[in-house]
């Protein structure tokens, strides 16, 4: 209840201050959005880039990595239910 209170306060005084201090409000955006665009551009060069590099160093057996796996998944299935139907006849 109170972070309700707390989050109307300050929705308010916030539109209170963006309608008092509107040119400063505009200024601030002026500066900021560049900053932002440069920060978030070099960002996305650096990840992009590191990326790459990943691509460039990771070996292609991954797909006769998930094969021997999806084989052995198999034959362990197998084993499951072999064991099972082994289970059940010895109830019996």
């Amino acid at each position: 209840m109170a972070a309700l209170g707390g989050g109307l306060v300050a929705l308010v005084l916030g539109i209170i201050g963006i309608i008092v201090w509107f040119g400063y409000f505009i200024k601030a955006l002026q500066a900021g959005i560049p900053a932002m665009l440069i920060l978030g551009g070099a960002l996305a060069v650096y990840l992009g880039i590191e990326e790459i590099k990943d691509k460039k160093n990771t070996p292609d057996t991954f797909d006769n990595d998930t094969t021997a796996l999806k084989n052995e998944i198999d034959s362990l299935k197998e084993e499951i239910k072999q064991m099972k139907a082994g289970g059940e006849d010895s109830d019996k």
